[in-house]
């Protein structure tokens, strides 16, 4: 009896010195950490594989192209090139600063291809932009989590730890969706974010441009029962995404603000409940930038009191970046169904309407 006695005063023992030390000293604390930073390294492993694949098949395509020692090339892209917003704090003229910084970058970005790609066509140019802003997307990705990575261990903080290992997953996917693009933009396929241009070209046929109204975004002209219509989309088959806003601006200047509706369309990230392909018809300008071509279609709305509706073709950020699928096409062929009955019925015969086609455009002329 004595013996079974001793037993249960050591166990009792050995419980209450563990109750002191988990609850009175940092080492469950510590023992999260070396577990969620575990699990932050196996997943930071595959986000690395994912960007040296990207670099492999980048690498490769400028290669493809022409460029000689594409991968120097490569590295003075990445991590150069950044954008440092405007101020926010003084609201006055902010979309005019930051419209001319986006231009600026994009021009610079431009120039640097121009200058290791020689002559060659202007959709190859767009691509191989395309191309290096994937890569550099990936490189930002791997750091971020990196850094923060450290930062928690650096100070034992578990709780940055754990927040960072609760996103990994939500991380991998978006560092998934453009890593599967290369293989988009390198080949010249159409992807899910071309849905508007798609949408655009149905509408008005698959014949030539009238003009390019504005550097790489093309006009294009038709009639659809008696109503006049015009047709914005980025200039194809390259990776380019234009300038919708500017273009709407020009176009409705000309016509001197004689246009009885605005018809804005593209592709939008769905909630998990949706499904791919669904289309909604709503309000508003259908555009995903920074702001500039977003607030310049609503102005050129509002100066000319044009009703400005939207209709959008729903997908996850995977399937945007990633090739056209089945699903997407056929909410491509939905949406044009909406615009063409949206024309007819909201639109008097013999009346104008301007299409806008937002998205990439690559492998859509």
């Amino acid at each position: 009896m004595n013996g079974g006695s001793e037993v249960v005063s050591y166990l009792i023992v050995l419980l209450f010195l563990t109750s002191l030390l988990m609850n009175f000293t940092d080492i469950p604390q510590r023992i999260q950490l070396q577990r969620f930073s575990s699990f932050v390294r196996r997943k930071l492993y595959v986000l690395e594989e994912m960007e040296s694949d990207a670099r492999r098949k980048a690498v490769a395509y400028l290669s493809a192209a022409g460029i000689r020692e594409a991968s120097k090339v490569l590295d003075g892209f990445v991590d150069n090139f950044f954008l440092i917003r405007p101020v926010e704090m003084e609201p006055t003229d902010i979309i005019k600063r930051l419209r001319h910084l986006i231009r600026t970058r994009e021009s610079s970005v431009r120039d640097y291809v121009r200058r290791v790609l020689g002559t060659a066509e202007r959709s190859v140019q767009y691509s191989v932009e395309t191309v290096l802003e994937v890569v550099s997307v990936l490189r930002l990705l791997n750091k971020l989590v990196r850094h923060y990575l450290e930062l928690g261990l650096k100070h034992n903080n578990w709780i940055l730890v754990m927040q960072l290992a609760i996103q990994m997953p939500e991380i991998l996917e978006i560092a998934k969706a453009y890593a599967n693009s290369v293989d988009a933009f390198t080949s010249g396929m159409p992807i899910g974010d071309g849905a508007g241009p798609l949408v655009a070209k149905m509408l008005v046929g698959w014949g030539e441009p009238r003009r390019e109204i504005v550097e790489g975004t093309d006009l294009y002209e038709a009639e659809v029962e008696g109503r006049k219509v015009y047709a914005i989309k980025a200039s194809g088959p390259g990776s380019n995404v234009g300038w919708p806003g500017e273009a709407l601006e020009k176009l409705v200047g000309e016509l001197g603000g004689a246009v009885d509706r605005i018809i804005t369309v593209d592709a939008a990230l769905k909630l998990e409940s949706e499904e791919t392909g669904e289309v909604a018809y709503g309000t508003g300008a259908a555009i995903g930038d920074l702001g500039p071509e977003k607030i310049a279609i609503e102005r050129v709305a509002g100066n000319y009191s044009i009703p400005l509706d939207a209709v959008v073709v729903k997908m996850s950020e995977a399937e945007a970046l990633g090739p056209l699928t089945k699903k997407i096409h056929e909410g491509v062929v939905k949406a044009y169904e909406v615009v063409r009955r949206t024309i007819v019925e909201k639109v008097r015969e013999g009346g104008t309407v301007i299409v806008v086609g937002v998205g990439n455009t690559v492998g859509i002329r």
